[in-house]
């Protein structure tokens, strides 16, 4: 395919990505009885408020692909950033569907997504950050809290751990993902604001049941602060 072709593709599937929703309008996260062992309000989701990052995701993605379009059709970094999204934002676009049916393969789905978005982001342009680098970086932010939030919730629910030790260790696989891509990334800041703007809503979903996992998100949260704000006085 060309880089044109390319690039309306990649335009078009983050327009359908962000109309997921519309086809998929029940889902509000998994049921408790999607699981052997009922999850309710387990400690390793966030607080429900946090979901709404993914307006601003769906809507950044879609000006950034639609500026890549119109002004970087040609440009070759453009085009490994866009041939590494594509999957991403492909699987993305039935994930919905997917995880009302299946939270096993729902996980499995939502990490595909994440690797693909995080050699995207590595891939992206140090030109045009606004529409490329920080848009993808805050969709793989998010993804990367997700997907680690996903095999929380399939060790508490298939009864390999309780959920208080599967939050635990669902966090602490974030933090470790998360302070080494930001690191060594050292830029696009939006990737640690995702995963620390979830980690502030483990916190909240914690404060008043399970204080170990509340002061886990609320410390990592503070120490990804470190190499964010270099990657924000970077860029």
């Amino acid at each position: 395919m060309s880089r044109t072709a390319i690039a309306i593709l990649a335009l078009f599937l983050a327009v359908g990505f962000a109309l997921s929703p519309v086809f998929v309008p029940d889902f509000g996260g998994f049921a408790p009885d999607q699981f052997p062992v009922p999850q309710v309000d387990p400690a390793v989701q966030p607080a429900g408020y946090a979901f709404a990052i993914w307006g601003p995701i769906y809507l950044w993605l879609i000006a950034g692909m639609g500026y890549g379009l119109w002004r970087r059709r040609e440009d070759e970094s453009w085009h490994a950033m866009r041939l590494a999204l594509i999957p991403s934002l492909a699987v993305g676009s039935i994930w919905l569907a997917v995880a009302v049916a299946s939270p096993i393969w729902a996980a499995v789905l939502i990490w595909i997504m994440l690797i693909a978005a995080l050699v995207a982001l590595y891939q992206s342009p140090a030109t045009d950050p606004w529409f490329a680098a920080l848009p993808v970086g805050l969709y793989a932010g998010w993804l990367t809290a997700a997907s680690c939030v996903s095999l929380g919730l399939l060790a508490g629910g298939y009864g390999y751990l309780d959920g208080g030790t599967a939050a635990i260790a669902a966090l602490l696989l974030a933090l470790v993902i998360a302070a080494a891509v930001q690191s060594s990334l050292r830029r696009a800041p939006s990737y640690g604001i995702a995963v620390i703007w979830a980690l502030v809503a483990v916190v909240v979903q914690n404060a008043g049941s399970n204080v170990t996992v509340a002061a886990l998100a609320a410390g990592g949260a503070l120490a990804l602060l470190v190499p964010t704000l270099k990657a924000w006085r970077a860029a």
